[in-house]
């Protein structure tokens, strides 16, 4: 998963970022969050996808709880 593939190490670093944060794991937000570091993200760009992951999580929750269908053009 974590080896050679169709995304770049430092992107993969920064979505267990976003999944870490979203489900609220201190241990692997700090983990990943000093990985990613490593890897070349920015401040920046650890912020960033933390208040992505937040915006997922928020608007994700809303379509579910109001029961928004799938929109033809996403099927």
């Amino acid at each position: 998963m974590m080896g050679p593939g169709a995304l770049d190490p430092l992107t993969k670093e920064l979505i267990y970022v976003a999944v870490s944060a979203t489900n609220g794991c201190a241990y692997c937000m700090a983990s990943h969050t000093a990985g990613a570091r490593q890897k070349g993200a920015s401040e920046e760009m650890i912020r960033e996808a933390y208040a992505v992951a937040g915006l997922a999580n928020m608007t994700n929750r809303l379509a579910n709880a109001y029961g928004v269908p799938i929109d033809e053009a996403f099927k």
